[in-house]
């Protein structure tokens, strides 16, 4: 049986002395899929290796590689060809003794409607947000090894990450309902059922007013097992054995809890539903709820089927005046896309910290203009390209730092973590998924087109220029904003916060310098770069320039809904029920 292996190999170089990993596993039946071997140099083993590998200065090592048809018991070898992360080959660790693992990640075949046939990662949702514990994926358990340029280290995948169940109706509260309706577009792209599935939380009052109709208010972000936005909405105060960060979570969700029920409280006039959604993908925990190439009509399927089949489940008056959509980062860029996209199905779109929106800056790549996504252009200096920075915040609080905005990883070596996750755009990572939802499909492979070399960071200015007609959102307003502007009067409300972690500022900031020179329409909205007392605000700042982001991202709902209701009223054309539901 043939075991394929995407190694160094492949670009010319020979394996050197180094250690050596054999790998097997024991599941049912042949993987195809990636095999992995992760080392720390954290011996106690409290902590598996592959729950050490990171972005920043903490990170661990990783080698990864593809293989086909790898039957239980068979073993494939990872050798100094094998591409790593950080250090690109095993041959540069140095000798000494580490804790070892592997792991052993299925792939699932997709036959796909567009004639394509492709293996991709299982649907990467877990409780860990790790690839490297997707379902179904299996690892050998943790061993301390001494490794050197002649040592032999044999591991066995043996143990099975579960799935991740579907929180369902049975989990229905007088509140938060679940629903699941199948996609007929979206499975016909795939080659097989997906389920949208959504959270949506009641008003106040919503069984006791059979006659009320409500606004729809749409959470955009990543995958989350029940309702968050990203606060979850709780109706018992924090558990006793909390504490720190979690705590305090804890207990937002219980104070949204309160504020939603009071029936004189902040939300009184103000009764609205609001829904989350779930739309995971092979290449990510979210499909950046747009049509793609690569994952198929997610913006259609969402936006103009599912979205409004939920709203008539649950007596939403169903009308584009009366639905808004606001989120954050992932969701941030995809509640802007939506108005942008779709701007007769929404009346607001309130964005924070978004994904780039401007494709001169993403996050620090000028993808028109830069030579190398590395390395800056320069005759004589090499330059990297920094990637992200430290998580500078005004305030001291359990889980921000002081604000120094030091590199902790550049762009190449980002990019390199994720080529080490998988190939072909398969790491589930954050550029990985812009290249699945931003490129075309390279229909020789069935895999989406490089926006850049992964290995070098050389430019593809045919992809590029793919991507600039279709997602730079900058760009589709400049070039057609005769049409779009009087559709998104009033419309676009953007945070970011000065210091964004990913630089994410950059991208806003050049926006804001177009929306602000808007005319036939001037755009109305309003742009918002936080800063407190000149130290810019760090990912993801939402607009509440008095408290830490880790509590200003847990206030959404009580921030946003009042100004969301003020635009509704404001805008609700005559003769429209602006009163069953302000009770």
């Amino acid at each position: 049986m043939t075991v394929v292996l995407l190694s160094l190999l492949c670009l010319g170089q020979l394996a050197l002395a180094a250690p050596v990993f054999r790998i097997t596993h024991t599941g049912k039946t042949p993987v195809t899929g990636r095999v992995f071997v992760a080392i720390s140099t954290d011996t106690s083993l409290e902590t598996e290796p592959r729950d050490q590998i990171s972005d920043d200065h903490s990170t661990q090592q990783l080698f990864g590689i593809d293989v086909s048809n790898l039957s239980p018991g068979q073993y494939v070898q990872i050798d100094s060809s094998v591409l790593g992360y950080p250090v690109r080959t095993s041959a540069s660790i140095p000798a000494g003794s580490y804790a070892v693992q592997a792991i052993v990640q299925p792939y699932d075949r997709y036959r796909r409607g567009d004639g394509t046939t492709v293996w991709l990662p299982r649907v990467v949702v877990n409780k860990a947000g790790n690839i490297l514990r997707a379902p179904g994926t299996l690892s050998s358990r943790p061993v301390v090894q001494a490794l050197s340029n002649s040592s032999t280290t044999v591991l066995s995948a043996t143990m099975v990450d579960p799935d991740v169940p579907f929180v369902g109706p049975a989990n229905d509260t007088d509140y938060i309902k679940h629903v699941s309706i199948r996609s007929p577009s979206l499975s016909e792209f795939w080659g097989r059922d997906i389920f949208l599935e959504a959270c949506v939380l009641l008003p106040y009052g919503w069984a006791d007013h059979p006659d009320a109709r409500y606004p729809m208010v749409v959470y955009q972000g990543h995958y989350s097992d029940d309702w968050a936005t990203p606060v979850a909405f709780s109706e018992q105060p924090p558990a006793a054995n909390l504490t720190d960060l979690a705590y305090v979570q804890a207990l937002y969700a219980y104070y949204l809890y309160r504020n939603w029920t009071d029936p004189d409280g902040l939300f009184k006039g103000r009764r609205v539903l609001v829904m989350t959604v779930k739309h995971p993908t092979p290449f990510f925990d979210d499909s950046y709820a747009v049509n793609s190439a690569n994952m198929g009509p997610y913006g259609d399927a969402i936006h103009l089927e599912f979205v409004p089949a939920v709203e008539r489940m649950f007596r939403g008056l169903a009308e584009p005046w009366a639905r808004t959509t606001f989120g954050g980062s992932t969701g941030g860029w995809e509640a802007m896309a939506a108005q942008v996209l779709y701007p007769d199905s929404y009346n607001g779109a309130w964005v924070a910290c978004p994904d780039p929106i401007d494709f001169r800056a993403y996050t620090t790549v000028n993808l028109y203009e830069d030579e190398n996504a590395y390395y800056y252009n320069a005759p004589w200096k090499r330059t990297a390209r920094p990637g992200m920075r430290d998580e500078a915040d005004n305030f001291i609080y359990p889980g921000s730092t002081m604000p120094m905005g030091q590199t902790t990883a550049t762009i190449e070596e980002l990019n390199l973590h994720e080529l080490v996750l998988g190939t072909n755009s398969r790491s589930c990572g954050q550029f990985d998924i812009w290249e699945a939802t931003f490129s075309p499909l390279n229909r020789s492979t069935g895999y989406p087109v490089r926006l850049w070399d992964k290995l070098t960071g050389a430019m593809n200015p045919d992809a590029i220029a793919y991507a600039r007609d279709n997602y730079d959102l900058s760009h589709i307003m400049k070039r057609d904003w005769e049409t779009l502007g009087p559709k998104l009067l009033g419309k676009l409300t953007i945070y970011v916060g000065g210091s964004d972690t990913w630089f994410l500022n950059n991208a806003v900031m050049l926006v804001q310098d177009f929306l602000e020179t808007t005319t036939q329409p001037h755009y109305a909205g309003r742009v918002i770069i936080g800063n407190s007392d000149g130290r810019g605000y760090a990912h993801c700042w939402s607009g509440d320039d008095t408290v830490p982001n880790s509590i200003g991202r847990l206030t959404y709902n009580q921030r946003l809904v009042p100004e969301i209701v003020d635009r509704i009223l404001a805008t609700a054309p005559q003769g429209a029920d602006v009163t069953s539901w302000r009770y």
